[in-house]
């Protein structure tokens, strides 16, 4: 399974998001250079967010974007869903299959039991992890947190 780009820089710039803000609004350009992704891409990936109900956004000067729910709530599968459309290690596996008779070994395929329950498995896996597991690594890891400076206030 290769993941593309939207999926992993996706993960990662919410990470970044839950990390370092919760649920308090992030600007793309924030996440951008500490992610060291496009701005231009991160709206892209983001609208697909947007789309999915991962994400919000907010206008203004206080604004950008933030987590529709909080971290312990959004999955990784949920993530990856947004971004690909569905987790399948190969199309023929799926549960939905496009065209009847796509395949000329559809029901005769060994291999086929083998896909789905890989599928399966990462499934397992991407459903029981969450932003917040991914924080929790982080913070472990020592990763820095970087304070949005939108909401220092200096007396």
């Amino acid at each position: 399974m290769r993941l593309s780009t939207k999926s992993r820089y996706g993960l990662r710039a919410l990470f970044d998001m839950a990390y370092n803000s919760g649920t308090l609004p992030s600007q793309i350009k924030d996440i951008s250079r500490r992610q060291e992704i496009s701005p231009r891409y991160l709206e892209q990936i983001f609208q697909s967010f947007k789309k999915a109900g991962i994400l919000k956004s907010k206008r203004g000067p206080q604004g950008g974007y933030y987590l529709a729910k909080k971290p312990e709530q959004i999955t990784i599968r949920e993530i990856l869903e947004a971004a690909e459309g569905d987790t399948l290690l190969v199309e023929c596996s799926g549960k939905k299959k496009k065209k009847k008779g796509e395949c000329p070994f559809e029901g005769s395929c060994v291999t086929q039991t083998v896909w789905q329950e890989a599928s399966d498995k990462l499934n397992e896996l991407f459903t029981d992890m969450t932003l917040k597991t991914l924080c929790e690594r982080g913070q472990a890891l020592g990763v820095k947190r970087e304070q949005d400076h939108r909401f220092t206030y200096y007396i």
